[in-house]
């Protein structure tokens, strides 16, 4: 028996007998048309790549044609031109400055006498007249015009007045007690009234602030020792007679100070 192998039957002979289901057999029965199909395909791929040049060239040359018509019509519009409204109750402008009689000036340069070409002016031609760079006559009919007086800077430098407490440790000149730091001691030994606490030792320490004025403000005690010796010190120092204050730059300034008061009381 002759077997044609571009038909199917030769198929049916190599799988008697077996399973046909089986994945072989069908694939070999659709071979014929998975050909054609795949052959399309590739033709279609084919001849879209053949093309894609000239479509590309096509498009290029219609998009060339249409951006020339564009610009064609944008420049061949003409807008109308816009029509300005005269302003209306504007103040009119002020005159010319009348013409000042100028005199030209040369600057002077050193130069050969048979070099110079220009003669500078004498002191009489340029008295009481501005000096620019040519000649100029003025109008001797023009109006004098004087401007009104203003009224001055409206904004002005106010001073402010330095309130800064300054540590005496680091201030030019010192607050100082009326005769000096003995004569204070001394107005605190005749004023300050011990605790009657028998051998009570120590030092209390109080803080305050001398004003410009030389007022004492802001008495406060730092370290005390009982027994009520911070407020005693404090009372002192309240009725304490004005201070020369602290200066910094020349300026009366406020000024912290601090001081220790020794306390001591007999003992029984």
């Amino acid at each position: 028996m002759k077997l044609d192998l571009l038909k199917k039957q030769w198929l049916d002979i190599v799988f008697e007998g077996r399973n046909k289901s089986y994945g072989a057999y069908d694939l070999r029965m659709k071979d014929g048309n998975t050909n054609l199909k795949a052959f399309i395909i590739g033709a279609v791929i084919f001849s879209i790549a053949v093309a894609t040049p000239k479509i590309a060239e096509f498009i290029s040359s219609v998009t060339d044609d249409d951006s020339a018509t564009i610009d064609t019509k944008i420049t061949t519009v003409k807008l109308p031109p816009k029509e300005e409204k005269p302003k209306e109750d504007l103040p009119p402008p002020p005159p010319p400055p009348p013409k000042v009689d100028q005199v030209k000036f040369v600057k002077p340069e050193v130069a050969k006498t048979e070099e110079v070409t220009e003669e500078p002016p004498k002191v009489e031609d340029i008295k009481d007249k501005n000096l620019g760079k040519e000649d100029i006559k003025g109008d001797p009919n023009a109006d004098l015009r004087v401007e009104p007086p203003g009224n001055g800077p409206s904004n002005q430098d106010v001073v402010e007045d330095d309130n800064t407490i300054y540590n005496s440790a680091g201030i030019e000149q010192k607050p100082e007690f009326p005769g000096g730091i003995n004569k204070f001691y001394n107005f605190i030994k005749n004023n300050y009234q011990a605790p009657e606490e028998p051998g009570l030792k120590g030092q209390v320490f109080i803080s305050f602030v001398v004003e410009k004025d030389g007022s004492l403000t802001d008495i406060k005690v730092v370290r005390d020792i009982g027994y009520g010796t911070g407020k005693e010190a404090e009372r002192v120092l309240r009725k304490s007679p004005k201070w020369t204050p602290a200066e910094q730059n020349g300026k009366k300034v406020r000024c912290s100070y601090l001081i220790p008061i020794k306390i001591e009381t007999p003992e029984e």
